[in-house]
């Protein structure tokens, strides 16, 4: 993993086995599937479900940081620990919840490489016990708005008023507005298609067989043959924030890019906006 940017927010599966009762480490499990956690977990990992504890309830937004700060406390994550995340599905809300630990300042935060995955193919074993947490006063440190991008901001790239690179992550059926949303996916949005200017580069294709990360060269070639070089901003974007954070992950930690925003309004809010372009045709993904 040395050949990243950042190797250091990633570890191994045996980092994480060699590390499960470091008292400076807290291992949180995220998943797709919320029933996954009960179903067996690494011991010691904490498990967070992102429906109810890392969305706001009531409105579309995240949680505040008062609430995070209460998640975070109860889950016995100090300012000071290492939080090492994963889940299902190639990681795909252990890196929303990453991307939303460093919006609220969290230093030293990082993904099991292959995540859950990687962790069953390899046999290594699995517990039912819920761990014993001693709950801690945690102080975020504020928002980071470098990293998340907002609907305006978004415009300004399609009324080439900023020389941003849009990536929307689907996949290529949701990109053409053949479907609006994943099968058995509840949030969507009134249109189908894609926001003008996007490439479409689906997230999965950032990933291997086992879930773990492809290989620097390889991700280089992925997005810089659809054009997204990093040379100014980049917004990922997919139906609710989840996949994107994965490729936000990807661009700004792997492959080092300077300044790479997560839209997490994503689809679910842009199909739905009043006077917002859409297209369909699959010649926009084109660099």
């Amino acid at each position: 993993m040395s050949e990243y940017a950042h190797p250091e927010v990633l570890v191994s599966t045996q980092w994480a086995a060699d590390h499960a009762s470091d008292p400076k480490v807290r291992f949180i499990e995220v998943d797709v599937d919320t029933a996954a956690y009960d179903q067996g977990h690494i011991a010691g990992a904490v498990g967070w479900n992102w429906q109810t504890q890392l969305q706001d309830n009531v409105r579309r937004d995240l949680i505040d940081k008062s609430a995070l700060e209460k998640l975070l406390g109860q889950s016995g994550v100090s300012n000071d620990t290492t939080v090492i995340l994963y889940g299902d599905n190639n990681n795909w809300f252990a890196a929303y919840a990453l991307w939303q630990l460093k919006y609220y300042g969290h230093k030293d935060v990082r993904l099991i490489n292959g995540g859950r995955k990687k962790w069953l193919e390899e046999k290594r074993p699995l517990t039912t016990e819920q761990p014993q947490i001693a709950p801690t006063q945690y102080r975020a440190t504020g928002r980071d708005e470098s990293v998340r991008a907002r609907k305006e901001e978004v415009f300004a790239i399609v009324d080439k008023k900023s020389k941003g690179q849009l990536v929307d992550v689907r996949s290529v059926d949701e990109f053409t507005g053949k479907i609006i949303a994943p099968p058995g996916m509840n949030e969507t949005a009134q249109r189908a298609g894609h926001i003008p200017s996007a490439a479409n580069i689906p997230w999965a294709q950032a990933a291997n067989e086992d879930g773990t990360f492809k290989s620097a060269e390889q991700l280089r070639q992925l997005y810089q043959g659809k054009g997204v070089t990093g040379s100014g901003e980049v917004i990922a974007y997919c139906r609710i924030g989840e996949r994107s954070s994965h490729t936000w992950f990807v661009l700004k930690y792997l492959l080092g890019y300077d300044n790479v925003k997560n839209y997490d309004g994503s689809w679910t809010e842009w199909g739905n906006l009043v006077g917002a372009p859409i297209e369909k045709e699959l010649a926009a993904s084109a660099p």
